[in-house]
């Protein structure tokens, strides 16, 4: 008996885990964080489903921390097995992990401190410590190459365009049956990345959803970006970028380096106030080979990525200094939801000028406060304080790492065949739903939208 059951990012966007029982073997397929709202965080609370040392194997697609957040747990809680992966997940896993750990411990002296909280005393979920632990789990597996992970268990990893070393799986069991675990599924014909790899003949394929009910702006050559930085440069003000620390931040800067260029923008200071991201663009430098054949005549080094007055932020007082400064700039800085990190400072002093604009250029899950922005709050809370909103507020949708409904189309349509079942996930009920009525009446294939903790005989 085959069975699969949906723990994560089943009519949501986050906490991305699916647990696939065949003869005996546990299999869990990503292991992510719960994010946003608060009735989906307290999930990362609750007891794993099953005992976490009864799951003989876990896969990774990627290392967005809706992905791959709650393995530390997953590991205190007893697990010993091993977790695959790409080469380039396991370095940037190597970056987020800890980073989640020490973020876990702050909000955690936080509530003690201030005593918001309803435990006494309030706990991280977990520690930097074990999210190193976790980091020794991981064991790295190539592209396109099949491996065994467990009696009858075979997986493939494949390209899935969406970030470094981002992969979809596909995992073969005996019998022949296959499945096919899309991951987040890339775009096509965007730099940095290659496009994703060809879908393959599958029993069942499990693919996102995020935007499933629209479709992202045509190509523009970046002449969005190019109007929102002459616009807040001619009202002299600063450019605060909330942005992804892996992944987003490597395409902002490509394209402000093709402006600049092009000189289609001026050339301005532009600072990445986030460590880990200066991190993630030492290892994508380093993986030049896996990024989009655009990027690989470039040097091997940083500068690929840096413009012409680019700056690395390092320091906490080179932040404050930043955050400081009145002078036309563009600051890059981490989280891309703006629910942490130094882009808070930045925003607090940005939000009230005219001056200055926002601009947001990912998805922003319900109950974030890059979401409330966007739907056009007044005020936003800013460490326990409220922040008036005077500042231009600013969304570009076409530098999204995920695929839109046509693309998303365009992938599906790659497979040889209709899979048996089509299960859809990692979306918000809206544009699941859209999704799938778009998808029946297209391509006419049998598709299911689980619910949390749903369970599935295949």
């Amino acid at each position: 008996m085959t069975q699969l059951t949906f723990l994560g990012a089943a009519r949501t966007v986050t906490g991305s885990k699916y647990l696939l029982e065949h003869d005996g073997r546990r299999v869990l397929i990503d292991c992510g964080l719960f994010q946003g709202l608060k009735d989906l965080r307290a999930r990362n609370w609750e007891p794993f489903p099953v005992p976490p040392a009864s799951i003989d194997a876990v896969v990774l697609t990627h290392a967005h921390l809706d992905h791959v957040g709650y393995l530390p747990r997953l590991i205190a809680q007893g697990y010993q097995g091993r977790v695959f992966c790409t080469a380039g997940t396991l370095e940037l896993a190597g970056l987020v992990l800890p980073d989640s750990g020490r973020i876990q411990e702050e909000d955690a002296r936080q509530a003690n401190r201030h005593h918001y909280s309803k435990h006494e005393p309030a706990l991280p979920l977990y520690d930097e410590t074990d999210a190193q632990r976790a980091l020794t789990h991981l064991q790295p597996v190539g592209y396109d190459r099949e491996l065994e992970i467990l009696p009858d268990v075979t997986i493939e990893l494949r390209q899935a365009g969406h970030l470094l070393g981002s992969a979809s799986v596909v995992m073969r069991l005996s019998g022949g049956r296959r499945v096919q675990f899309g991951g987040d599924l890339g775009r096509y014909d965007r730099p940095v990345l290659p496009d994703p790899a060809p879908a393959v003949e599958a029993d069942v394929m499990l693919v996102e959803s995020t935007y499933g009910d629209r479709d992202h702006p045509v190509d523009d050559r970046g002449e969005a970006l190019a109007e929102i930085v002459r616009d807040t440069v001619g009202r002299g003000g600063k450019l605060i970028i909330p942005a992804f620390a892996i992944g987003r931040v490597e395409e902002l800067l490509y394209w402000l380096r093709r402006l600049e260029q092009e000189r289609r923008i001026p050339t301005l200071p532009v600072y990445v106030d986030s460590p880990m991201a200066g991190e993630a663009l030492r290892f994508y430098s380093q993986r030049a080979l896996e990024l989009d054949p655009d990027m690989r005549s470039e040097r091997k080094n940083v500068s690929m990525f840096a413009t012409g007055r680019f700056r690395a932020v390092v320091s906490p007082q080179e932040s404050k200094q930043v955050t400081a400064s009145s002078k036309s700039a563009i600051v890059i800085s981490s989280s891309g939801m703006a629910t942490g990190g130094r882009v808070l400072h930045h925003m607090k002093a940005a939000l009230p000028s005219e001056r200055n604009t926002v601009l947001f250029v990912g998805f922003q899950s319900v109950g974030t406060r890059g979401r409330a922005l966007v739907d056009g709050a007044t005020d936003v809370k800013i460490h326990g304080s409220f922040v008036p909103v005077r500042a231009r507020i600013a969304r570009i949708d076409s530098m999204s790492a995920h695929a839109d409904r046509n693309e998303i189309l365009r992938w599906l349509g790659t497979s040889p065949a209709p899979p048996k079942r089509l299960f859809l996930v990692h979306g918000e009920t809206q544009p699941m739903d859209a999704l799938k009525a778009l998808i029946e009446q297209q391509l006419g294939w049998n598709v299911h939208t689980p619910g949390h903790q749903e369970k599935v005989e295949l």
